[in-house]
């Protein structure tokens, strides 16, 4: 179960002013997506069968 303070938590860690935080906030969401979209995914891609077919056989 996911706290309800967690996301205030991660605010208030990141450094400076509002600003600062909404840059760096973006910018840790942009590698977050980065790795997920040329690591993880490729590495499962080949163990997950999503583009196999099984209607109509």
């Amino acid at each position: 179960m996911r706290s309800p303070d967690m996301y205030g938590w991660i605010w208030r860690l990141l450094p400076g002013p509002f600003v600062a935080k909404a840059l760096v906030a973006v910018v840790l969401a942009g590698v977050a997506a980065a790795v997920l979209w040329y690591v993880v995914f490729p590495w499962i891609e080949p163990r997950v069968p999503l583009d196999h077919a099984t209607v109509g056989r």
